[in-house]
């Protein structure tokens, strides 16, 4: 009975939503008389007890064994349920609990004049399944993944055991995209997304590894001297595009760490002149870096006006 009202409990309403419109219930013993056993109604059929889980109150002793003796009756759906979906790292009493909340939840929405010829066993195992599924697609899933493909990693779990039985050896791919009527893609990214039902920790021990090292140790960071070496590759590919003056200008500049009051007096030019060189020089740069090829070259405009050297001063040399 533990079982069946820890997994009640996570029922949303249960059990007042069961009685919600429905004819008084009659009256219960005075308290102090004989408690209800499922044992004294197990001469009851499941008609007679689901009309007694309906009618009578919450907490009735009489409601509560009609209940468990159903639960009873029915608890192999959950198991087999479970048993469907085990193949992975949940733990087979989280899945018998789930499947319990949807066989509660079958025992309170069945409806004995609209039922099938199936009975209350259809019923349930729709709820059950179902119920378990849902636990599946919401609470077990590391990352968001599509529903589309969850469902086919929960069918793939489901199918792949009995398909196993029915070949007599392990299904391969393009047995399960049969079996399922999916492709060969849509199987190979279900088994990549199953991978989030178990994802590691960056922060658990490597086995093998001498003094506890974890996969964290193991992964490379970022390193801006690295970040550094590209940039200034990516620049000399179009280094030479640049005219003299220009190319000797950035050298002073970034490199000499000179001002451009300095490099203006050095190379016998007003230090807005050299403003506007440098401004020129680095958006022809940024703009071959960036793939805009539209602009025209450097080298093909006309060198500004003014003296040029191509002696690089000597507080620029290494």
């Amino acid at each position: 009975m533990d079982v069946i009202e820890r997994a009640a409990g996570q029922v949303p309403g249960y059990p007042e939503q069961l009685t919600a419109g429905r004819p008084a219930p009659p009256r219960e013993p005075a308290p102090g008389g004989p408690a209800c056993r499922p044992e004294d109604l197990a001469g009851l059929g499941d008609r007679e007890l689901l009309a007694l889980a309906a009618s009578l109150p919450p907490g009735s002793a009489r409601r509560e064994a009609a209940r468990e003796l159903l639960v009873s009756r029915y608890r192999h759906l959950v198991r087999a349920c479970a048993w469907r979906y085990s193949r992975g790292p949940e733990p087979a009493e989280d899945l018998m609990q789930v499947g319990y909340v949807g066989l509660l939840k079958a025992i309170g929405n069945f409806d004995p004049a609209a039922a099938s010829d199936g009975g209350l066993a259809a019923f349930a195992q729709v709820y059950v399944s179902g119920e378990v599924k849902k636990y599946f697609r919401d609470k077990r899933w590391a990352v968001r993944v599509p529903r589309p493909v969850m469902e086919l990693v929960l069918q793939v779990r489901a199918d792949a055991g009995q398909l196993a039985q029915g070949l007599g050896r392990t299904p391969g791919e393009s047995d399960l995209a049969r079996h399922l009527g999916v492709t060969g893609e849509a199987l190979r990214e279900a088994r990549r997304a199953e991978l989030a039902f178990r994802p590691g920790s960056l922060d658990a021990p490597l086995s093998g590894e001498p003094g506890g090292a974890t996969l964290a140790d193991l992964l490379g960071g970022e390193d801006l001297r690295l970040e550094r070496m590209l940039g200034m590759r990516a620049v000399a590919v179009h280094w030479g595009e640049l005219p003299p003056r220009e190319q000797q200008i950035l050298i002073m500049r970034f490199y000499g760490d000179m001002t451009q009051a300095q490099i203006g007096q050095q190379l016998g030019i007003s230090q807005m002149h050299v403003s506007r060189l440098i401004a020129r020089a680095l958006a022809h740069l940024r703009a071959r870096l960036l793939g805009q090829q539209d602009q025209q070259p450097a080298a093909a405009r006309p060198a500004p006006p003014g003296p040029v050297t191509s002696r690089v001063p000597a507080s620029c040399r290494t």
